[in-house]
């Protein structure tokens, strides 16, 4: 029998920072018991100041997603503590930039084992608990790039896209049993997963490359939107707390006005037409940059 405090428990992965960090937060905020996941326990002092300092309390848990003995010991003590787990928030993820023809292949399959077998792995082991209790949250971190494809970034559209199907058929799957998945879709959101160091891969600084002129060209046409964008990771978190509150949640939550409207053309322009306004008019912008060397 589910315990009221079990009602609360909510595990949110990839919380040491950005978007999980103030999903972690704000769902605190909401009322629920916070379990918030990190790879490494020496983000706990940070994170416990933040948390300190909104008066709010976090339950920092140790989590590596890509581990399925890290994964069960995770989940396991959560069902020991708070007597089970009422919501799972799958954040976790990677991404990287590079032509795919140059993408490592040890690169494009860490993205894949932490954003969908991540995902996967976590979804699958937080369900007995949530069966037993006939109650049950889980919400996706996709993205507008798991509906609409980019350069540079193949295999982390691939895996947003097989979120958003996964998505799909575990609300159909679920429900019946009383639990509501949800996926929420952010556009350009300004967080430490820009930074240049860590998204641009080496191999993509080598100027011998034939895609060396367009890769830096979209690049700067990357930072005009960062700079532009005023979507934050609270703006995120707060969709995240409706989804989680919400009577009867949404499947998808998409966050950001431009990404609304992106997606709304897409919805509903025909698809030819779509293509050749929307990937059109980026690629004459991408040739007119790599022909001014700008």
């Amino acid at each position: 029998m589910a315990t009221e405090r079990s009602q609360r428990a909510v595990l949110v992965t990839g919380a040491s920072r950005g978007i999980g960090l103030e999903t972690a937060l704000a769902l605190a905020a909401a009322g629920f018991d916070i379990w918030a996941g990190v790879r490494n326990l020496n983000d706990s002092d940070r994170m416990n100041a933040e948390a300190s300092a909104r008066k709010l309390r976090l339950n920092i848990i140790q989590i590596d997603v890509t581990s399925d003995q890290s994964v069960e010991e995770a989940i396991r003590t959560i069902e020991v503590k708070a007597g089970g787990l009422y919501g799972l928030v799958n954040n976790a993820g990677v991404t990287a930039r590079a032509a795919f023809e140059e993408f490592p292949e040890e690169e494009l399959r860490r993205i894949f084992e932490v954003n969908v077998f991540g995902t996967l792995r976590a979804t699958r082991q937080a369900l007995s608990s949530m069966r037993r209790a006939q109650t049950g949250r889980i919400i996706l971190l996709s993205s507008i790039g798991g509906k609409i494809g980019a350069p540079s970034v193949a295999p982390y559209n691939a895996s947003k896209f097989a979120l958003e199907g996964f998505g799909e058929a575990l609300f159909l799957e679920l429900h019946p049993l009383g639990i509501d998945v949800s996926i929420i879709e952010p556009g350009i959101v300004k967080t430490g997963i820009w930074d240049e160091g860590s998204r641009i891969l080496p191999v993509a600084r080598d100027e011998s490359s034939p895609y060396y002129k367009y890769f830096w060209a979209g690049e700067k046409l990357v930072e005009e939107a960062l700079k532009s964008s005023r979507l934050t990771a609270v703006d995120v978190a707060r969709e995240v707390v409706r989804a989680m509150t919400a009577a009867r949640p949404k499947l998808r939550y998409v966050v950001g006005k431009r990404a609304a409207l992106v997606l709304s053309l897409r919805r509903h322009l025909p698809g030819d037409l779509f293509e050749r306004l929307y990937f059109g008019e980026y690629l004459r912008r991408i040739a007119a940059r790599a022909a001014a060397g700008k």
